[in-house]
């Protein structure tokens, strides 16, 4: 049996489940956002670009999304690095694991209940409430933008700590130890060493998260109260409620797009810095 033979075999059944799960379903999509809407729903088969064409009938759906996906994403990564570093670099490894699973507990319950419990304390018995002794009275947080992204900060906020966490980890403390010695304030070893040595931890947080959020259906549907959607949330109006499959099938091929090309940027960017930090590691 030759090399190339024992690497195909090695590779056929993650090769196979990717075919599958992955570029079938995809392909079924696209075909499909070429249709056109039966008289009683569902898709007939045609080519036409009419789906495509309707597009901005669905806007506030992708302005929704591409405004609060980043802005989430953004605001883990600033929450997250903090921790993550405090965890990796600060914490005794006395109490490390017992932070380590403080970050894990969210995830024990249910995103569902989670959800549910943030509806409470954004609604007008909790936090509003609480404000209004003070003397702050109309205060609305509940179906508003920030209660959507105060719920999917808090529930993507571990899948961003621990990439970082690994990183920083991983980090050679007499690299630290060593920017010190030769004269280097706190600020400057964090930004030539620290930073640059955990941006693969970054580009992985910031990954998960973005691409978590760029489907999201739960969240904005709980705490956007149908006001503040997703294309999540527009996805499940056309499939199940409007059986308009052709259009949502365009809609969620626009959706992959605009993934894809995010991505495909995003890395392109995070390569460039970790080969400029680099560089400058190394005059």
């Amino acid at each position: 049996m030759t090399q190339r033979t024992r690497n195909l075999l090695l590779l056929a059944p993650a090769g196979t489940w990717f075919l599958v799960m992955l570029i079938v379903p995809l392909t079924v999509v696209l075909v499909f956002s070429f249709g056109e809407r039966g008289a009683s729903g569902g898709y007939v088969p045609a080519f036409t670009f009419e789906q495509y064409a309707n597009l901005p009938a669905r806007w506030a759906a992708f302005k929704n999304t591409l405004t609060l996906a980043p802005i989430g994403t953004f605001a883990a990564l600033v929450i997250a690095y903090p921790l993550a570093y405090y965890l990796a670099v600060k914490a005794s490894p006395k109490w490390k694991t017992m932070l380590l699973v403080l970050v894990i507990v969210p995830f024990w319950t249910s995103i569902l209940i989670r959800s549910y419990a943030w509806i409470f304390l954004l609604g007008g018995r909790g936090i509003p409430a609480l404000l209004e002794l003070i003397g702050i009275e109309g205060v609305r947080l509940i179906n508003t933008p920030f209660a959507v992204l105060v719920g999917i900060i808090y529930g993507y906020l571990p899948l961003m700590v621990f990439p970082i966490f690994v990183s920083l980890d991983r980090l050679d403390k007499r690299l630290l130890e060593a920017s010190s010695d030769l004269g280097a304030t706190r600020f400057r070893t964090f930004w030539q060493v620290t930073l640059p040595l955990s941006l693969p931890g970054i580009a992985t947080g910031s990954l998960l998260v973005f691409i978590l959020l760029m489907g999201e259906y739960l969240i904005p549907a709980l705490l956007g109260g149908g006001k503040v959607f997703f294309v999540g949330n527009a996805l499940v109006d056309l499939f199940l409620q409007s059986r308009n499959w052709a259009f949502g099938s365009a809609v969620a091929a626009t959706l992959v797009i605009i993934m894809l090309v995010s991505v495909t940027i995003y890395m392109r960017l995070i390569s460039k810095l970790g080969a400029q930090r680099e560089d400058v590691s190394l005059m």
